[in-house]
């Protein structure tokens, strides 16, 4: 019997977990794994072997394919004006793009950075899709423009996805973290009071449970904030917020940054030995995210089923093994240490939640604590006026701690500010 070289996964419908299974046998015994691409990646509706590609981690990492209600979202979508904050990013722009098939009247796609922005713009011209996309060049902070936003659209449904996101850098930027995440939010929000938005769904993070780092605080506060303004009476706009872990193949994701490691010759970069995240696609994230903002009564935090978290370093090595390479012989892989603000594992909910079920089993809703309206506007106003007078970021992060008083800091300068309070308590 001849030895196989090559197996060809032509199938659209294998489970995943079987999908997982046949990649590692094949894998253990030097087998070469292909996959068809997808009918509409065809050459002019033909297949032809040229086509074949070497299977991605992706494809080991999705689940079994979500079941949303699309005509729940598109009876609410159809003929409305939708603005998506943060539309030129990883998330933004894939929410973009899954509205299209529920024409709504108008997308309005908002985002600071131009490039990007133009590279959505013109990828959905070269679509030819007939709903109309504006793009708006603004930041989320420049209070002005985005009123002059709202005024000239009148937005009905508000996506925002706008964010600062990356752990290490708002670790060293707290003032950034706290006016983009914090002050942004509350000004694209209270717009949307101002103009009667029907829907105000916000984009969260695993990482504003039990933060340990100001990135992950800064989203906790914005869902303080949105929730407060939820709760206030005479405001017909439903605030809805949806959080969810780390996100395939999206900026800065590990999934990017191992591929390029892997193709210099490596080593590969992990932090730590025993650290795990949890992976959703940027489609089922996405999907998400809409099936919740068009279930939700307002107030709630919805959670996604991540599934089961993966460890990193397993991640490293079957990538490594699926570009035909041994680890640790053609490509090392080495431990870096955690980062400022990281952490070994995310968690989904706060130790002191619970979670309800909805109609859907991938989404649940947690129970968070309440917190006073008036105190979150108060405690938001003491932070706009820290950043507008003082460069003091300590005082800030102390400000931080004192709003979010779970927010302990993990490998990071700011962990000194912990034992002042853990000090003075005792």
């Amino acid at each position: 019997m001849q030895p196989i070289d090559e197996l060809v996964i032509a199938s659209f419908t294998i489970p995943t977990k079987r999908k997982n299974e046949l990649v590692d046998f094949c894998l253990d015994h030097d087998i070469k794994v292909l996959s068809v691409p997808p009918y509409s990646k065809w050459a002019e509706g033909k297949f032809n072997s040229n086509q074949l590609q070497t299977i991605k981690i992706e494809d080991l990492l999705e689940r079994d394919p979500i079941i949303i209600n699309n005509n729940q979202i598109r009876s609410q979508i159809k003929g409305k004006r939708v603005l998506v904050t943060g539309a030129a990013g990883s998330i933004g722009s894939e929410i973009v793009r899954q509205l299209l098939p529920y024409t709504p009247e108008m997308i309005i796609m908002c985002d600071q950075a131009e490039t990007p922005l133009h590279n959505i713009e013109l990828e959905l011209q070269e679509r030819g899709t007939r709903v109309n996309c504006v793009s708006f060049l603004s930041d989320i902070t420049n209070e002005k423009r985005m009123d002059g936003l709202f005024d000239s659209f009148k937005p009905h449904y508000v996506y925002h996805a706008a964010a600062y996101k990356h752990v290490p850098m708002m670790e060293l930027c707290p003032t950034e973290a706290v006016r983009n995440n914090v002050i942004g939010t509350k000004i694209v929000s209270d717009l949307a009071v101002k103009y009667h938005a029907e829907r105000f769904v916000m984009i969260s993070t695993d990482k504003a449970v039990n933060p340990t780092n100001v990135m992950g605080a800064s989203k906790r506060m914005a869902e303080i904030y949105v929730q407060g303004l939820s709760s206030e009476k005479n405001i017909a706009t439903k605030f809805i917020t949806t959080r969810f872990g780390n996100v395939l193949g999206s900026n800065g994701s590990v999934i990017n940054r191992f591929k390029e490691q892997i193709e210099k010759g490596g080593p590969l970069t992990v932090t730590h030995p025993n650290i795990t995240r949890y992976f959703m696609t940027i489609p089922e994230a996405c999907q998400l995210v809409l099936e919740a903002g068009s279930m939700g009564n307002g107030g709630e935090i919805f959670v996604f089923d991540m599934g089961k978290p993966v460890a990193i370093a397993d991640l490293a090595r079957k990538m490594i093994r699926l570009y035909g390479l041994i680890p640790n012989i053609d490509v090392n892989i080495t431990y870096s240490g955690l980062r400022p603000g990281e952490k070994l594992y995310e968690e989904l909910l706060n130790d002191a939640e619970n979670t309800t079920q909805t109609y859907h089993e991938k989404i649940l809703i947690a129970q968070v604590r309440e917190v006073s309206f008036e105190l979150v506007k108060q405690n938001t106003l003491e932070l706009e006026t820290i950043l507008s007078t003082t460069n003091d970021e300590m005082l800030l992060v102390g400000k931080m701690k004192e709003l979010v008083p779970e927010y302990i800091s993990n490998n990071s300068i700011y962990q000194q500010l912990d034992t002042k309070v853990i000090s003075i308590s005792n």
